[in-house]
């Protein structure tokens, strides 16, 4: 979310900005911010065949104003590695949109996904459409070819009560919501303005746990906290229970994102915590809590640790090299072979995989690469970027940055769980390879 509505500029950097300012700082024990090769915010996490789905929208690097463009989408199995599905929506896929590709949500009903989010319509308003997709990780299409709802009013939160009755709540500088149609892009009635709760500034997120609605949001901008209020009804009133997180890091908006998964809870938001990082460049990250007996929430601080790991990874399998639990220096493209592939490599930038279990013991390591220069090495360390080298492969030039080859070398030393590290190196200053995907072979 954000507060400001002053008109986009356009202020870019070198690609490389980023990666050279986090080369400069060691967050080797940090989770947090759990995207790091963009600037990203708003999250809105959705569960999806024992999955965490984690829709964010993404601040332009280097930028001073907000400069947002597109949505993406990561996932993850176990709330440590998140897998990065690059662009699934962006400004050019509404027609009708020119700028500020805002805060949005999910919701699965139909056997589609329909992808609530605001923008700023030809007509100077900001308004709400509705992309629509068959596969969660896109691509979305814009269901109507105009906005759903256009009343200058942001950051879209939607729910499908147990008796099948949809909600699509929004608000800034007001609190409005309507009843959604079965086919999820049309509603019945008119739009109805809602009291709003105490401090409320933007960024609703509503959920319903038990019989218990809950409406969290970003309070008293600017900086911003969260809080939250609860209700027995969908449409209020709200009973106000106060501040859940207060205003903290380099961000002065916040945008939170509520959800139970594997038996847990957890809390998203973001805030500036990356270098660069600001209220026009921000990071995502999550928390994990545990709601009070009495069904209220506690305070939630930030950290950097993030929440624990769900059980370990499996390097037996292949893996996409954008699954990540944190990176220096890196960026994501899309890739010739399918997916994405890791990109702008240069010597010492490097990814953690988290809690990899290797078991008894890996006994060798196959990567695909391709490299338009002339290649790098790949160090394989355990614990940290740093830690024990169990294996070095060495990438050369293939002839062009999307000429792909697979490259396996030998391990030693890889057994039981572990966390990996995976540290570029080579020489000179410039780009080395690129890094499509990993697989180990056991030594049984």
């Amino acid at each position: 979310m954000r507060f400001s509505s002053s008109g986009i500029g356009d202020v870019s950097y070198a690609l490389l900005f980023l990666g050279a300012l986090l080369n400069r700082v060691n967050f080797a024990r940090a989770d947090n911010p759990i995207v790091q090769t963009l600037y990203t915010a708003d999250p809105a996490p959705f569960v999806y065949n024992d999955r965490m789905y984690l829709f964010l929208d993404h601040d332009e690097d280097g930028s001073t104003t907000y400069v947002m463009k597109d949505w993406r989408l990561y996932s993850s199995e176990d709330m440590a590695n998140w897998q990065d599905h690059g662009v699934v929506a962006s400004l050019a896929t509404f027609s009708w949109a020119t700028e500020r590709a805002w805060a949005g949500q999910v919701i699965a009903r139909n056997d589609k996904f329909y992808y609530y989010v605001p923008m700023r319509h030809g007509t100077g308003n900001m308004a709400v459409g509705v992309a629509v997709s068959n596969n969660i990780t896109g691509p979305y299409k814009d269901a109507l070819g105009k906005p759903l709802v256009e009343n200058g009013n942001i950051d879209p939160t939607v729910i499908i009560d147990d008796d099948g009755q949809a909600y699509l709540y929004w608000g800034n500088p007001g609190l409005y919501y309507v009843k959604l149609n079965k086919d999820m892009i049309s509603y019945s009635g008119s739009v109805t303005s809602m009291v709003k709760p105490t401090a409320f500034t933007e960024g609703p997120w509503v959920q319903k746990r038990g019989s218990l609605y809950y409406l969290i949001y970003a309070a008293n901008c600017c900086s911003e906290d969260i809080r939250y209020g609860t209700s027995t009804s969908p449409t209020g009133p709200w009973t106000y229970h106060g501040i859940i997180m207060p205003a903290q890091g380099k961000s002065f908006t916040n945008h939170p994102g509520v959800v139970d998964y594997k038996n847990a809870s957890y809390f998203f938001y973001h805030n500036g915590a990356l270098p660069g990082g600001s209220g026009y460049t921000r990071s995502t990250c999550v928390e994990k809590f545990v709601y009070n007996n009495d069904g209220t929430i506690p305070s939630i601080p930030m950290t950097s640790a993030g929440p624990p790991q769900i059980g370990t990874l499996d390097p037996y399998v292949h893996q996409e090299a954008e699954t990540i639990a944190f990176s220096s220096g890196l960026k994501t493209e899309v890739c010739s072979e399918g997916g994405l592939d890791v990109t702008s490599i240069t010597n010492g930038d490097y990814i953690k995989v988290k809690g990899v279990a290797f078991g008894t013991g890996a006994k060798s390591f196959t990567a695909r690469v391709a490299s338009a220069t002339s290649g790098g090495k790949i160090e394989l360390r355990l614990g940290s970027k740093t830690g024990n080298l169990i294996s070095t492969c060495t990438v050369a030039s293939t002839g062009a940055a999307q000429k792909w080859t697979s490259v396996t070398c030998p391990v030693t030393g890889a057994t039981g769980t572990q966390d990996l590290f995976f540290v570029f190196t080579g020489t000179g200053t410039g780009l080395l390879f690129n890094f499509n995907w990993w697989q180990f072979a056991s030594g049984s």
